[in-house]
């Protein structure tokens, strides 16, 4: 018997696989990235100390970063003004701090002069069916107008039912070696949901949870050497949670981690001393020679459940295999 055309044509889109496109739409200050229709994240060149992608959205429309500072929302704290979202920064580098932010400061005089992480034009802005992919020059502008450093960013996320990014960061010294320097404020950054936080914006026990490959929880992360973290937390009243993996082709793997009570999750491979007193001075300290490039890579997952439910540990053995 011969079908109808439209019952034909239904039982046709039933049998293909379900797969939203990824779209990239570029605008003067910003690249919205949309899954499905749906806003996924804004790459933000303009108007910080350093670029950023905001808001990130998780399974089922969970807004897994804390909106401030870009947006004042009700019940949020308002610390650390330079922690926006998800970016990659370092609080020590040829003795300038591109970690932080003016406002960081308030009236206070920086310790540290202040650099800047530029937009300096795109490589590639490319949606697609499964996934899409934004490459951006970058130029790290010192407090003296110099460029010590400029580095090439890749932001590269997979449609489905959790979010996949594969974030890669390659940095090249300029005419002069660049020295990364021993300390706490970096790298591989995020700030979660407020919701998320192991201590609440009351300061009183939150219900997120952090684990680490090592098999450390919670507090006992912070500074530990690890191949991947997850924080996982309530947003809207549903588990979900964020892993963030180290290569195993990234230098100093399995890095130390930035993994704070109050929602900074960050893996930085620039410390030592200060995460580790038994270590010497500048035991972190990463020297890139004049000309050179070297490159970190970190897959993010944003996931529902915990960690165990959403089986990391076997996830990042997946991924080390394909990364080696």
């Amino acid at each position: 018997m011969r079908l109808p055309i439209p019952l034909c044509t239904t039982l046709l889109a039933l049998t293909l696989p379900a797969f939203a496109a990824v779209e990239m739409k570029e605008s003067a200050d910003k690249v919205r990235v949309e899954i499905g229709g749906k806003l996924f994240t804004e790459y933000c060149f303009t108007g910080a100390s350093h670029v950023y992608f905001y808001p990130l959205i998780g399974p089922g429309g969970a807004r897994m970063t804390r909106d401030w500072p870009m947006k004042d929302t009700p019940g949020e704290d308002h610390d650390h003004p330079h922690h926006r979202s998800l970016w990659f920064a370092h609080g020590l580098v040829n003795g300038g701090d591109f970690w932080s932010e003016a406002a960081s400061h308030g009236t206070a005089t920086p310790k540290i002069p202040l650099g800047k992480i530029e937009h300096e034009k795109f490589i590639e802005v490319k949606g697609g069916e499964k996934e899409g992919v934004i490459r951006a020059a970058l130029r790290w502008v010192a407090a003296d107008g110099s460029v010590p450093l400029t580095s090439v960013q890749t932001f590269r996320v997979q449609d489905g039912a959790e979010r996949v990014i594969d974030f890669g960061m390659t940095l090249t010294a300029g005419e002069k070696e660049v020295v990364f320097g021993d300390t706490k404020e970096g790298t591989m950054a995020m700030r979660i949901a407020e919701s998320m936080r192991l201590i609440g914006v009351d300061k009183k026990p939150g219900a997120g949870k952090i684990v680490n490959s090592a098999g450390d929880a919670d507090g006992k992360v912070w500074g530990k050497k690890a191949a991947w973290v997850d924080y996982s937390g309530p947003v809207d009243g549903k588990v979900v949670g964020i892993a963030i993996f180290d290569s195993p082709k990234n230098p100093r793997h399995p890095t130390r981690w930035h993994a704070r009570d109050y929602g900074l999750f960050a893996a930085n491979p620039f410390c030592e001393r200060e995460m580790d007193k038994t270590q010497p001075e500048g035991a972190g300290d990463f020297t890139l020679e004049a000309g050179k490039s070297v490159t970190f890579q970190y897959r993010i997952i944003l996931h529902e459940g915990d960690a165990e439910q959403a089986k990391i540990a076997e996830r990042f053995a997946e991924y080390s295999k394909d990364a080696k």
